[in-house]
């Protein structure tokens, strides 16, 4: 018997230890190297890892790459050279876009373009999947094995990472029970936890939907500032309610509430996002200047809880062509998309009018 951590164990465990400032022992092959999230550097641990020798790479997405006007010779990402004499502000100041416009100058900015960027792309990934800025302070370090035991951090295979993402959309089944709602007096809550210890996702269910036709569905992403605030600034909450009328009203259907919040970028993320766009940047753009795609959701998710559930096909209430693809090519046959454009204020205007033009929204 074996009670050692499992790769997705030690994934979590990793996810954890970023947050809390702590650094990480990366292993790609025979290369190693340390990485610490840049959000929560603090000055002791910048000169800890000094102390270590070698030079200091702060890895940033091509997206803030492109706002800072540094080269991405990696192609979706820039290994920056952190010179000497600089403080974790510095290092904030590169990944964190909130003072952009009063301190536009950070550089001249010098990125690497030899040798391999494996282990700043893992800790790319690391640092996203934890919810935290996408950026990411990396040492490649030899003996990375003895420090992680001597030191007591956690080590991880980089192709542990690309098993968590890929269990992460295994979920398992944790338990029902019957929900009366505004929208239906016959509704039935399902969580599902995911294998990679990941948040949970829920399934509401309205009515008795048949497994053998196609089921009228939403795929609603977390949306605590809409959902529950009743933000102005989007359709969320709107879109949320409009579905479960809907769904209420033909009797039967299937809401998955997933908990990708901010596009899946996490709430803290989008919290800068929104100041961002108080700043003048568009939905988009904001994400970009962040060092986010413009939607880090994965609908998959949503794709695995239909088939979970005893669904093949759908009629989707949706405004995004990209949820239909990504469900069609996830085998879920959609056999109706249902438009559902309900929730426009003067305030949330412009950001439909974004999604529309740069998301492909069908507004």
């Amino acid at each position: 018997m074996s009670l050692q951590p499992t790769a997705i164990e030690l994934v979590n465990r990793a996810r954890a230890d970023l947050r809390m400032g702590l650094p990480v022992v990366l292993v790609d092959g025979q290369a190693a190297g340390l990485a610490i999230a840049a959000e929560a550097l603090t000055a002791t641990r910048l000169g800890d890892l000094r102390g270590l020798g070698g030079p200091l790479i702060l890895t940033i997405t091509a997206h803030r790459a492109a706002t800072l006007r540094a080269r991405a010779y990696d192609g979706d990402l820039a290994r920056v050279q952190v010179p000497h004499g600089v403080t974790p502000a510095w290092i904030a100041a590169v990944a964190d876009p909130a003072d952009d416009l009063a301190m536009p100058m950070k550089g001249p900015l010098m990125t690497a373009r030899e040798g391999s960027a494996a282990l700043h792309r893992g800790a790319l990934a690391l640092v996203k999947s934890a919810q935290l800025l996408p950026a990411a302070l990396v040492l490649e370090h030899g003996p990375a094995d003895a420090l992680a035991q001597a030191q007591g951090l956690t080590r991880l295979d980089l192709s542990a990472i690309e098993a968590a993402v890929a269990r992460g959309n295994t979920l398992h089944p944790v338990i029902d029970a019957r929900l009366p709602m505004a929208a239906a007096q016959a509704g039935r809550v399902h969580v599902f936890r995911p294998e990679d210890g990941g948040v949970e996702h829920y399934a509401i269910e309205i009515g008795q939907p048949d497994r053998t036709a196609p089921v009228l569905a939403r795929l609603h992403s977390a949306c605590f500032t809409g959902d529950v605030l009743g933000s102005l600034k989007c359709d969320c909450g709107a879109q949320l309610q409009g579905a479960l009328a809907r769904m209420g009203a033909e009797g039967s259907g299937v809401l998955l509430y997933l908990n990708q919040e901010g596009r899946g970028i996490g709430m803290a993320n989008k919290m800068r996002a929104y100041s961002l766009q108080d700043q003048g940047f568009d939905t988009v753009e904001a994400n970009h200047r962040l060092g986010f795609e413009d939607d880090e959701r994965d609908f998959r998710i949503g794709a695995a809880l239909l088939r979970r559930m005893g669904f093949c096909r759908a009629r989707l209430l949706t405004n995004n062509p990209g949820k239909v693809n990504m469900l069609a090519a996830n085998g879920i046959e959609v056999v109706e998309r249902v438009p559902l454009r309900v929730g426009e204020t003067a305030e949330n205007r412009a950001y439909l009018a974004t999604k529309a033009a740069k998301s492909g929204h069908l507004l």
